[in-house]
């Protein structure tokens, strides 16, 4: 006589959306208007912003890198993110940047969501810049320069696009073969595509300037005869300690706007300013008690590290899209027993 092993129950299965899945929604929903969704659903978080816990991401440094825990929570949901960042994958043919993350109910703490986040974190990362700089960009910018032409370039161009109106995205990397592929990509996105030769041709007459390299050093990407009056800094490129992109000169003539002060404080192009140089945090703007861009002539600096809110809201966006798009699966990931206090059992008559 053979027993029949249990079937797992409804509360043992999590939706799980993986690559394949996440690219099916991206191109179902269209890569312009998903960030553009994205970032509405990131500025409402933003504007709650008292509601979460917050605390510095959780990191395990390297010489070669680093991989960070990124959590949070709201009081009814709870996420957190996997995420690493190591500059000479490339060179072995990984990616820099790879992650996971999930969602849980905070009143039974089951699962609700696990998701890739690698192609999410992409996302999520644009559509914050392109939302910040709603708010920190000239309301007339047009032309975009791109210093790093790597993963997030084409991200950050189409969200630009879609959120401020940029028209011309201007690109440059030290890799010709990066502004190539970036070039290609962008073709049909309805921006002007300019590849060019040098940081200095690139930046000409941009009104944002966006930096994404990724080598984990301290690099000078910007010198500071290279930024003029009115200019919005798109730094997201430093987002750990040792890391960053600016010459310190460009941070003492601009307007500093943060997520998190103590995280940027050691992760972000402030590392190289004393810890008590005033910033102001970008939900505050958001909320109207403090002014984002002032005059045609200030320079303004989001000095982006990435934070773990941003990652709950693209997690929320994603549990809400599962219904709309149908593309997950369920996973048995959770042990469920008839008896919640019969775990061993439920183990052997699985024999």
């Amino acid at each position: 006589m053979t027993t029949q092993k249990p079937s797992p129950s409804r509360l043992a299965m999590v939706p799980f959306v993986s690559v394949a899945h996440m690219m099916e929604i991206v191109n179902g929903i269209g890569s312009a208007k998903m960030m553009t969704e994205l970032a509405e659903y990131i500025e409402r978080d933003f504007r709650r912003w008292e509601s979460f816990d917050k605390t510095p991401r959780v990191a395990a440094h390297s010489n070669e890198g680093v991989i960070e825990l990124m959590p949070t929570s709201d009081g009814e949901n709870y996420g957190f993110k996997y995420v690493n960042g190591h500059p000479k994958n490339m060179r072995d043919g990984y990616q820099t940047v790879t992650a996971f993350g999930v969602l849980s109910n905070v009143d039974n703490g089951y699962p609700v969501l696990l998701t890739e986040m690698t192609v999410l974190t992409a996302l999520r990362t644009a559509a914050t810049s392109a939302m910040a700089a709603k708010y920190l960009a000239p309301k007339s910018a047009r032309t975009m320069a791109m210093i790093g032409n790597g993963a997030q370039c084409e991200f950050q161009a189409i969200a630009f696009r879609a959120l401020v109106g940029v028209e011309e995205v201007r690109l440059f990397d030290i890799d010709p073969a990066a502004t190539a592929k970036a070039a290609r990509n962008l073709a049909g996105s309805g921006l002007r595509v300019v590849p060019c030769r040098s940081k200095e041709e690139a930046v000409a007459g941009a009104e944002v300037i966006t930096t994404c390299t990724a080598d984990k050093q301290y690099a000078t990407i910007l010198t500071d005869n290279m930024v003029g009056a009115g200019v919005h800094i798109n730094a997201i490129g430093g987002d750990c300690p040792g890391k960053t992109e600016l010459h310190r000169d460009i941070l003492l003539r601009s307007e500093i706007f943060v997520e998190y002060p103590e995280q940027t404080r050691i992760e972000g192009e402030i590392q190289q300013l004393d810890p008590g140089h005033a910033v102001t945090e970008l939900w505050r703007v958001i909320m109207g008690e403090e002014p984002g861009r002032r005059t045609e002539t200030q320079i303004t600096l989001f000095d982006s590290v990435g934070f773990a809110i941003e990652d709950f809201s693209a997690l929320r966006y994603i549990r809400d899209q599962l219904e709309r798009t149908g593309a997950y699966i369920e996973l048995d990931m959770l042990a469920d027993p008839d008896d919640p206090r019969d775990l061993f059992g439920m183990v052997r008559r699985a024999s």
